[in-house]
């Protein structure tokens, strides 16, 4: 079992609409967390640095194949493509603090029943 501050809780990723196994749009997809989350590559809007939501973007990409990268992504932060530049400044500096902050956004805003905060909140 992967290792993150990150585990154990439910994030949600919003996708604007239903998609049954792919897919269809020619131009990347908008996917983002709603649920507060501590993580260079994602920024307070919720919004993801990953390549394939963006240059790396393929109509053929199945729902399952961005997931996975997300959760990749959420396991090993890429510091060097940052998103939130506090948070990336805080993880090349105090690695440890910076999991420990991320152990904490993921207690109090990934709980069981949601309640207390979302992207943008």
């Amino acid at each position: 079992m992967l290792s993150s501050p990150l585990t154990a809780r439910v994030f949600l990723p919003s996708q604007p609409q239903p998609q049954p196994l792919f897919f269809h749009s020619l131009s990347s997809q908008q996917v983002r967390f709603l649920t507060k989350i501590y993580h260079p590559n994602i920024d307070k809007l919720g919004r993801i640095c990953l390549d394939i939501l963006k240059d790396k973007w393929s109509p053929a990409l199945q729902i399952r194949t961005v997931l996975i990268s997300v959760q990749a992504l959420l396991s090993a932060p890429n510091p060097d493509d940052p998103l939130d530049e506090g948070v990336v400044r805080q993880w090349r500096e105090d690695e440890e603090g910076a999991v420990a902050c991320a152990r904490d956004w993921t207690r109090r805003f990934a709980g069981n029943n949601g309640s207390d905060g979302g992207a943008g909140a």
